[in-house]
């Protein structure tokens, strides 16, 4: 793929990511914090079908955009704390122990160390480790949900993408 054509997929795919993190915003949430994470679900595409530098500068870029549009600044913390962990753990997986992890178990492992990274943040803005502690279980359990979704759908695109004519290129 050259480089113009691998750009224009790039942003593409970081617009859609952008798209799914603003019309989540407008989705009731159970309980503070627990989200779908549909924009991950381009995370994830992207780190199967590009890699993991261009991964990370999807989770960049659409956590500052998404934070600057439809959060506020201190949003922009929890968002990469988040986004990063998550790819580093997510990018871990995949390319060295994708024999014994599904799409569905990476992204699940992909959702918990997200809310770790938030977790993490929110920590040391309010000054308190006893966050991480109290709220973990419970992100936990709505991440092993949350997580196989974005997962599954994350394999549909895949392969649907890696049938399409138009979408082959060579890797590398």
């Amino acid at each position: 793929m050259n480089k113009v054509r691998k750009m224009v997929m790039l942003a593409l795919i970081i617009s859609q990511a952008l798209v799914l993190h603003l019309i989540e915003g407008f989705m009731p949430v159970v309980a503070p914090g627990i989200k779908l994470g549909l924009a991950n679900i381009m995370t994830l595409v992207t780190l199967v079908l590009f890699g993991f530098k261009e991964a990370l500068v999807v989770v960049i870029v659409r956590s500052v955009l998404g934070s600057l549009l439809a959060g506020s600044v201190t949003a922009i913390l929890y968002s990469l704390a988040g986004g990063i962990l998550s790819c580093l753990v997510m990018g871990w997986l995949y390319f060295r122990w994708r024999a014994y992890f599904s799409m569905m178990g990476i992204s699940t492992a992909g959702a918990i160390f997200h809310n770790i990274g938030q977790l993490l943040v929110a920590s040391w803005v309010f000054g308190t480790i006893g966050i991480l502690f109290t709220y973990l279980p419970v992100l936990t359990v709505a991440a092993m949900g949350t997580g196989f979704f974005v997962g599954l759908a994350s394999r549909y695109i895949i392969k649907y993408l890696e049938e399409q004519k138009w979408f082959k290129w060579e890797r590398g």
